[in-house]
């Protein structure tokens, strides 16, 4: 592993390396109203947009059942906790209930195609819990503010709740960080992130320093059984490699890499064996949660090119030929973009109502999407130069 001056610790910080979940607590930036490729606009791909929740401090994450008539997401609304918590809403009947126990840190939910089981990461045994949400509660009753940030607890595992009897089984037991994790499309296999590696080897020096500023630095991709059963490594590349989701295939792997320094991230795919690696992005941003469109064809994420507190949604080819072209064009946040099964709705998540990050959904014109990524420039042109 390359070294590097500890004084580069603080360009790899937790708070940088997570600006992009910061900018929904954050004002968008001047200067984020640049003029897309062929002066589309959001109303070329997005149609009947709605907002989907109300009820917290904020929502976000949303991801459809494989028949989409629900969605599984996360939220801070439970009393007693400021922390995440996952919900399954019904789309047909608008009834809501929560998933997770109730206490802890929750994130990244997802339905297992095949089946009502839920898998999500929590820190729910974790016996120091309850005291986390105390000193959070304390903390925002003091009326004081910092930016968003996310911690990567090292007792975050990931768990699935069965759902014909609401019971929760574990499938991740090594310490550290294990979340970030989706079903391929056969519910058969896993993808995740883990930051294992910190804690099941001996660190030198350097490395022990950045695990105590950004744990974030060791996150790498792992693949496993849905029983938990025949983990293996995908990734082995310093920095922060997280938000994995299978193809439409199920024949490789997308997610994004943070840079070494923390400062940018790029969207890139993967066989399920590891090999065959493409970075599909270049866009000298902060580019992450990338989704794959149900046709195959075009990759959804979210970026801050226009503005460091500004993401907002854009598609690029699977094979990342072409320039991304600009899908959202509101002031605020707009990111985490998931198409639903059938291609025709997209959701994601939104500060476009001026407060924390809440779901909303649209219509999704895939036609349209098409004939912009057909007249977009090949990667590597001016289009998108500063």
């Amino acid at each position: 592993m390359r070294k590097k001056p500890i004084q580069r610790l603080q360009l790899i910080s937790i708070a940088v390396a997570l600006a992009l979940l910061a900018s929904l607590l954050s004002t968008p930036a001047e200067g984020s109203d640049a003029a897309a490729p062929l002066d589309r606009g959001e109303g070329d791909f997005l149609t009947r947009v709605q907002r989907l929740t109300y009820e917290g401090r904020r929502a976000g994450e949303g991801y459809f059942s494989p028949d989409g008539t629900k969605l599984v997401f996360q939220s801070e609304r439970e009393e007693g906790n400021p922390f995440y918590q996952i919900y399954l809403l019904d789309l047909t009947t608008g009834d809501t209930k929560r998933i997770s126990p109730g206490t802890g840190k929750t994130t990244c939910p997802f339905i297992r195609p095949g089946s009502d089981d839920i898998l999500f990461g929590s820190t729910h045994l974790d016996p120091e819990t309850e005291r986390y949400q105390r000193a959070e509660l304390e903390f925002r009753a003091s009326g004081k503010q910092r930016r968003y940030s996310w911690d990567y607890d090292p007792s975050m595992d990931i768990w699935v709740a069965h759902g014909d009897t609401g019971e929760l089984t574990r499938v991740t037991t090594e310490h550290g960080y294990d979340a970030e994790a989706s079903y391929s499309p056969n519910g058969e296999w896993i993808v995740y992130t883990s930051m294992r590696d910190a804690y099941e080897r001996e660190l030198t020096d350097e490395e022990k320093k950045i695990l105590e500023v950004n744990p974030s630095y060791f996150g790498e991709l792992y693949i496993m059984r849905a029983d938990g059963s025949e983990k293996r490594r995908l990734t082995k590349v310093p920095g922060y490699d997280g938000g994995p989701f299978f193809s439409t295939d199920g024949k490789r792997v997308v997610w994004r890499r943070f840079s070494e320094d923390g400062l940018t991230a790029d969207v890139y795919t993967v066989m399920t064996d590891g090999t065959d690696e493409k970075r599909i992005t270049d866009f000298g941003s902060l580019s992450w949660a990338p989704y794959e469109h149900p046709s195959g064809e075009y990759i959804l994420f979210a970026s801050n090119k226009l503005g460091f507190s500004n993401f907002e949604i854009f598609m690029v080819d699977t094979e990342g030929t072409k320039e991304p072209v600009r899908i959202t064009f509101t002031d605020g946040f707009d990111g985490l973009p998931v198409p639903s099964p059938d291609g025709k709705t997209l959701i994601w998540t939104s500060s476009r109502h001026g407060e924390g990050g809440q779901l909303y959904r649209a219509a999704w014109h895939h036609d349209r999407a098409l004939e912009a990524l057909a007249a977009s420039p090949l990667r590597g042109g001016e289009t998108w130069a500063k």
